[in-house]
């Protein structure tokens, strides 16, 4: 009896060791094959065989993540995983199982490459820790004074802004994006066959093109006859954020609006008329008189994303820029103009209507929003007929001709670029303003009205009493001048803005 239970236990026990070393092997094994598999998921040429869309491999092979003095090669890896030990294979499992969907259930040709270019987007894989884990040293010899104050605003900032905000590129080149002050920028000679000598007449509040004086623009100016509408959202608007109301009633003056957004024609001819190309920021002049005008220093970077200029709307200039460009386009011209205030703003934009857009549709349909919705898309013909926003944009700005107008002959009030108002921003104007006539919003304020929503906005910034706001600091993070720009946001490249003329009162008396 004793000799079999020992016998069984003898058994037993080699049962357990065969076991418990096949096992060992077993996950040996398997730890072998997936650190093969892991390493060979992790080369460029597998990288390359998923994201099949050449410009990723090329604009790789041309930047100076590729292609640089040293020879060193970045790998994919390096940038868009976390470091080894830091999240790695967190990150490559995250990554990995969407490429793979992506890769497996949908077409290449579909996806928006341009806006996975735009830093909001790149954010979302490229990791701050991968940057930091080749560049230890933030301040090598090498580095020029811009860059010396930037890493320094960069390791002293509570709330740093990250690595790509200033080195998007370095990664994937892009010939169009430039990071340093760009001294030829505007400095062209007209192509007009024909120059203007003098600005348009006007003796009638009609609809009239206005004629810039010594260049070959002109731009189309709406006659906006006065009236009273109601202002704001009510509190069953689908998507209405609580700084649209209460509504209430408003009143507001004839006045003449731009047809489309200032264009880059037009602020180009401003900006060779009164730039210096060697001011900087600390010799700005500030003069309050019209016959001084000081325009714009240089800009940092390439203000129209490569995208081209023509009658594609101005963009990333400041709202102190765009108040000065008034100022020079009633000297040139002898007429009133300035920004927009928010009431005349929404009036022109609604066009005599009174629902959340100018056209027939509800929010809640055309809004892309929401885990559904990116599985079922909207119909989408309607808005898009109207109205350039981050559906059909492709990520940029369009010209005026995209988009049919509003009840007023006005295009682009919606979407293409926000549009700075005259107003400082309150969240709680429209419960304390009182004036009710032609109202002006706060008297003071940090920043400034921007309305319409644009090329990158969803349908229901889109609307047409969804407000915003600039952001003065944050647009300037990654500006490494000393006093920062007061012409040119360094973050921002969907804002513009549209003129408003104020006529006097001898033509409204010819009315």
């Amino acid at each position: 009896m004793s000799r079999h239970i020992k016998s069984n236990f003898l058994n037993n026990g080699r049962f357990k060791l065969y076991f418990f070393t096949a096992g060992f092997i077993l996950c040996l094994i398997i730890i072998f094959i997936a650190g093969k598999a892991i390493k060979y998921t992790s080369t460029d040429n597998y990288c390359m065989s998923c994201h099949i869309h050449p410009h990723a491999e090329q604009t790789w092979r041309l930047s100076t993540h590729y292609n640089n003095k040293s020879g060193t090669i970045v790998h994919c890896v390096d940038c868009h995983l976390a470091p080894q030990g830091k999240g790695y294979l967190r990150t490559k499992i995250k990554h990995g199982l969407k490429d793979l969907y992506s890769y497996w259930f949908r077409d290449s040709a579909s996806i928006n490459w341009e806006s996975k270019k735009l830093i909001e987007n790149a954010r979302k894989f490229v990791y701050e820790k991968s940057c930091l884990e080749c560049h230890q040293n933030l301040f090598p010899v090498t580095l020029s004074k811009e860059g010396d104050d930037a890493h320094l605003f960069y390791t002293l900032s509570e709330n740093p802004p990250r690595c790509i905000n200033c080195h998007l590129t370095v990664g994937h080149f892009d010939k169009n994006f430039r990071h340093a002050k760009d001294t030829t920028f505007g400095v062209v000679k007209s192509a007009a066959s024909s120059i203007y000598k003098e600005p348009a007449k006007v003796d009638k509040f009609e609809n009239f093109t206005e004629t810039i004086p010594g260049t070959g623009v002109s731009f189309r100016m709406i006659a906006i006859p006065g009236g009273k509408f109601m202002m704001g959202s009510p509190d069953n608007e689908p998507l209405r954020d609580n700084d649209e109301g209460p509504v209430r009633e408003v009143t507001v003056s004839p006045f003449w609006i731009g047809e489309v957004e200032v264009t880059w024609d037009e602020y180009l001819a401003f900006f060779q008329a009164t730039s210096s190309q060697g001011r900087t920021e600390g010799q700005v002049v500030t003069t309050g008189k019209v016959d001084a005008i000081s325009g714009p220093t240089p800009p940092w970077g390439a203000p129209d994303q490569g995208w081209g200029k023509g009658s594609r709307p101005a963009i990333t200039m400041t709202w102190y820029a765009a108040n000065v460009y008034c100022k020079w386009l009633s000297k040139v011209t002898g007429k009133k103009y300035r920004l927009p205030t928010e009431a005349e703003w929404e009036y022109a934009c609604r066009g005599g209507t009174s629902t959340p857009y100018f056209f027939e549709g509800d929010p809640k349909k055309f809004t892309s929003e929401g885990f559904l919705k990116k599985i079922f898309k909207p119909d989408t013909s309607v808005i898009s007929s109207y109205v350039i926003y981050k559906v059909n944009s492709n990520f940029r700005t369009a010209e005026p001709s995209a988009v049919r107008p509003n009840p007023f002959g006005l295009r682009n009030m919606l979407g293409n670029v926000a549009e700075f108002c005259l107003d400082y921003y309150s969240p709680d104007t429209y419960r304390t303003d009182t004036v009710r006539v032609n109202p002006r919003g706060p008297e003071w304020g940090e920043e400034h009205v921007i309305r319409g929503g644009s090329y990158k906005s969803d349908a229901r910034d889109v609307r047409c009493s969804s407000r915003d706001f600039t952001k003065t600091k944050a647009w300037l993070v990654t500006d490494p001048q000393m006093p920062k720009s007061i012409w040119w946001y360094s973050d921002c490249i969907d804002v513009g803005f549209r003129v408003v003329c104020e006529p006097d009162s001898s033509i409204l008396n010819r009315r």
